[in-house]
């Protein structure tokens, strides 16, 4: 069984979807976890006191991911909270559809800044706080890797830097024994991208197994990268996809 009992986590985007899975299953496994949130105030509390029945230690944080001064808040109370931080999953995200020829700058610049930006300050925040054998895991996507239709080339794009990001991290924190990867996930049953929506259908004939992931799929990565069983794993992506990049 994977143990974090005593771990530290702090889990961005962590009021639904994927992180609210991520949040959940790191508190199941021992870890006291922080999370943020920007707008979703009650679905934020529903993780608090889902994680509360635990046992363990939860702070919810309002913080919005484009804002400098909000990571730096809330790492600080994350830090502050706990006595310290053991693990760091970036997985606040936005989404972008359009043809680029259509693209509004503002539009472009707001996907960077949460989906680029935000992961290199909450990390550049943290790793004063990681000892040796703490992590950072980051939420990716596998359209990083294959762009299949139109339409979502500014997501791709933002996703795909994550690669660089963990790789070239993970050289950095490796001579201090922490370690850095990326889960990049598939099609998964969020109220973003629901397992019912206009595009499932061809979402899933993408896909080996034929169907969504459910979050609680990918948060079961997430403590695996979080865990010491991972502990000789580094700069790595784990594709979790259920075939699609096959």
């Amino acid at each position: 069984m994977i143990d974090l009992n005593g771990k530290r986590a702090l889990v961005t985007g962590g009021s639904r979807g994927i992180g609210a899975a991520i949040a959940l299953a790191l508190a199941e496994h021992g870890a006291d976890v922080a999370f943020t949130y920007q707008h979703s105030a009650e679905k934020a509390e529903a993780v608090l006191r889902s994680i509360e029945k635990t046992g363990r230690r939860v702070v919810a944080i309002q913080a919005d991911s484009a804002d400098p001064e909000a990571i730096s808040r809330s790492v600080s109370e994350a830090v502050s909270t706990f006595g310290g931080l053991d693990i760091l999953v970036n997985s606040a995200a936005i989404g972008h559809t359009g043809m680029i020829a259509d693209i509004d700058v503002h539009d472009y610049q707001a996907v960077m800044d949460v989906n680029v930006r935000a992961p290199v300050l909450f990390a550049k925040a943290v790793i004063p706080h990681l000892a040796r054998g703490g992590c950072i895991i980051t939420i990716g996507s596998a359209l990083g890797e294959r762009v299949p239709f139109p339409g979502i080339t500014t997501y791709a794009m933002s996703k795909a830097a994550l690669t660089s990001f963990t790789r070239g991290l993970s050289r950095e924190l490796g001579p201090v024994g922490i370690t850095v990867n990326l889960v990049q996930p598939g099609a998964t049953n969020t109220d973003a991208n629901p397992a019912d929506g206009e595009a499932a259908d061809f979402q899933r004939s993408l896909t080996s197994l034929g169907r969504y992931a459910e979050p609680h799929e990918i948060a079961n990565a997430v403590v695996f990268l979080a865990s010491p069983a991972a502990s000789v794993i580094t700069g790595a992506t784990l594709t979790v996809d259920g075939g699609a990049l096959a």
